[in-house]
């Protein structure tokens, strides 16, 4: 039986996989704590309010014709070790399955990586300075490697950067989106920051910015097959 910690679920979103409607399964556990975080409680390897995988996979056959696909979000899903068969029960049922990763565990990610059709992977900074935001040493390079084996699948990709002006400057954004796309990312996605959720109130207090994300955008568009910048 599949045992997947389940931390959260929505049964209708039309924004955590762009153009699909799917439900989102957020699977308890993380092992970065990166500052800006907005699903703290998801941090745990356990959580206060766990939903059993059961009852998810007894909505989604509720739902089947309806839904187009399942989001395995997180914390972050390829912690677990039942990531795979939990996701071979949705694609039974006939689901599309999607993915939120930060890309920390690249072994266990390409293993997976068959089953899904789509992965949305957070780049989180200029891979030296991942530390600064996850809290964690040497967490840039298992990013690198999960980026690089995102790219080398051939599966469908978004990958995105939630910008903090005290974590991310304009020149960082800059420098992060020639290298991306040096690598061969084609879809890539600049989002602001947002306070809800976030416990550190140093973020949430200074929000101010002196440069423009659109302008920025302008500067990044160019490089990509397709490039958003998300408010």
């Amino acid at each position: 039986m599949t045992v997947l910690r389940v931390g959260g679920f929505t049964p209708l979103s039309s924004t955590d996989w762009p153009g699909m409607l799917a439900a989102v399964v957020f699977c308890q556990g993380c092992p970065w704590r990166c500052r800006y975080c907005h699903n703290p409680d998801l941090i745990p390897a356990r959580g206060e309010h766990e939903i059993p995988w059961e009852d998810v996979l007894a909505f989604l056959r509720r739902r089947q014709g309806l839904l187009d696909g399942v989001v395995f979000s997180g914390g972050e899903p390829t912690l677990q070790a039942s990531l795979a068969d939990a996701m071979r029960e949705v694609r039974a049922l006939g689901y599309k399955v999607g993915l939120h990763t930060g890309g920390m565990y690249p072994e266990k990610l390409a293993a997976v990586l068959p089953l899904v059709d789509w992965v949305g992977m957070d780049v989180k900074a200029p891979f030296a300075d991942y530390p600064a935001i996850t809290g964690v040493a040497g967490s840039g390079s298992r990013a690198s490697t999960g980026l690089q084996r995102v790219l080398a699948s051939g599966v469908d990709h978004e990958i995105r950067t939630t910008v903090h002006p005290v974590l991310l400057s304009s020149s960082d954004l800059a420098d992060m989106g020639r290298g991306l796309a040096a690598r061969g990312v084609k879809h890539y996605v600049i989002q602001a920051f947002r306070s809800q959720g976030c416990r550190d109130k140093g973020l949430c207090w200074n929000t101010a910015r002196d440069y423009s994300l659109q302008d920025v955008g302008e500067g990044l568009a160019g490089l990509f097959e397709d490039f958003l910048v998300r408010s």
